[in-house]
């Protein structure tokens, strides 16, 4: 900051006081500048937001945001879909597994243990365990959290392995109890020790919302510890518990389902009254045909077509609705900030497809699978995939059918479609040969189990072989060992060997 004038005519006599005085002019400059956002003012005023932790937050508002968004999910067609597109996306066919302990024996009973104990891991016996990740992963995202409970079962069960998993909605937690515990504490019915480590849950043995479950005692809870229960849900700051996804729109999609009620009403009401007679018989009273309850009480009302009789006047008038605009913009606008509260792109929530073009509809897919892998590897994997497979491998071992309870795994997501699947198929090619991808890693980003993939091109090469059959490079055309050999496919007029365009470069 420059000195001004009067500082200037102090220096003259007082130099010294001239420079502490512009000195302490810029500390005070200093210590005025923030942050807008801080700002308090008229702009900001009405704006609460208070420093509480997130537990404290969640602890007040989780179970009445759980509830309402149920509801809208029940009952409005944009958050019942928006659910739908992240389920779809992030579980798909389901995350599978695979052994990867290095011994190719071990891996390969594992495997088909694990295959066979899918079908019967259900606690409630109507869904395999890819189903069960379906169920796990809507709770997660509608309601925000569920739990995974491992039940241990009998050899006598005739289970392949003595194990099934049990899904609990999140209301089972009892969040009444909250508190100090000893040297520990509870937070909204999960325990924790001393040094903060989960120790364990405090579940209601029937859902308190449920009457049976009411009448018979069942909103008493009991601790489960932590070991048994398997807890998901995102972790946006260090809470204990989650809040649904789309918490940041429940106002927005309200909002929407009473505007969209309000203009239907206006437009049946507007339809209701056809026209109105003026000047017809005195005993016309009233704007309405006179309609009277059980009790003599005039019952007004509207119908569809009804032509109604005033008195006093000498013509009939025909009702003309006022067209009104901007239905479509304002739900059209809705709908993106919607999108955005649930993260799903715009185009996946509506259908419309209207407005992008080949480039804008790749270009929005890719950030929004870039999203969908950070679920799957950073939340569903860890925190319930591969809890899943420790409890599947203990039991396993327990009961004598695994020589060791500790086997490493790697997981295989669902791929995702392709939107042009000729270029990302030349990607993978390209990755393959430039040794950046192996043709493992290219087949498990599929969906599917590489050891399984290769095994089945061996034994079909090998059936092929016997056969005596050479499968040309053209996929149409199927040869005898020793017959004459197709020649260069580029040069057979018959194969069109020209790359396909895209939308964008048709345009």
């Amino acid at each position: 900051m420059s000195a001004t004038w009067f500082d200037h005519a102090i220096a003259t006599v007082a130099p010294r006081m001239a420079a502490r005085r512009v000195m302490a002019r810029q500390a005070f400059e200093t210590l005025t500048r923030g942050y807008d956002g801080a700002a308090r003012g008229r702009r900001t005023e009405g704006w609460r937001a208070p420093g509480s932790s997130a537990d404290t937050e969640i602890g007040g508002a989780g179970a009445l945001l759980r509830d309402r968004m149920r509801d809208l999910v029940r009952n409005n067609p944009h958050a019942a879909k928006a659910v739908a597109v992240l389920v779809n996306n992030i579980i798909g066919a389901g995350i599978m597994p695979r052994a990867a302990s290095g011994d190719d024996k071990l891996d390969q009973t594992v495997d088909a243990l694990f295959s066979h104990w899918t079908a019967e891991c259900d606690a409630d016996g109507q869904l395999d365990f890819y189903g069960l990740q379906t169920l796990i992963c809507r709770e997660m995202v509608e309601a925000g959290e569920v739990l995974v409970r491992r039940r241990l079962r009998r050899s006598s069960d005739g289970l392949p392995v003595p194990l099934q998993l049990q899904v609990l909605e999140a209301d089972f937690l009892d969040a009444t109890k909250s508190g100090a515990l000893g040297a520990g504490r509870l937070v909204q019915g999960i325990e924790f020790d001393p040094v903060g480590k989960r120790r364990a849950y405090w579940l209601h043995a029937e859902h308190p919302g449920d009457a049976y479950g009411a009448l018979q005692n069942g909103l008493q809870s009991r601790p489960v510890p932590a070991a048994e229960i398997a807890h998901v849900y995102e972790k946006q700051r260090t809470q204990a518990r989650g809040v649904p996804w789309g918490a940041p729109v429940i106002r927005s999609l309200r909002d929407l389902d009473d505007y969209e009620v309000a203009e239907l009403v206006r437009k049946k009401t507007e339809a209701c009254v056809t026209a109105i007679v003026f000047g017809d018989d005195e005993a016309q009273q009233g704007i309405a045909p006179s309609v009277v309850d059980a009790d003599g009480n005039r019952v007004e009302q509207f119908e569809p077509g009804l032509i109604a009789y005033a008195r006093g006047g000498k013509d009939i008038r025909f009702n003309q609705p006022a067209a009104t605009g901007g239905y479509g913009e304002y739900k059209r606008a809705s709908l993106h900030t919607i999108s955005a509260g649930f993260r799903v792109p715009y185009e996946l929530l509506t259908g419309d497809l209207s407005q992008v073009n080949y480039s804008s509809i790749r270009a929005g897919l890719v950030e929004f699978r870039r999203m969908i892998d950070a679920v799957q590897w950073q939340l569903f994997i860890p925190m319930l995939c591969a809890p899943v497979w420790r409890w599947f491998t203990e039991a396993a071992w327990a009961a004598g059918q695994i020589p060791t309870p500790d086997v490493p795994v790697e997981w295989s997501p669902p791929k995702f479609d392709a939107v042009d699947p000729y270029k990302d198929a030349m990607a993978d090619l390209l990755a393959i040969r430039t040794g950046t991808m192996t043709l493992a890693q290219a087949i498990a980003r599929q969906g599917h189990n590489p050891d399984a993939v290769l095994a089945e091109i061996a034994a079909t090469n090998a059936k092929l072989d016997d056969l005596g059959l050479v499968l040309d490079s053209d996929p149409r055309r199927v040869t005898k060992t020793g017959s004459a050999q197709a020649g260069d496919p580029a040069k057979d007029p018959a194969i069109d060997t020209a790359e396909p365009q895209t939308d964008a470069e048709e345009n």
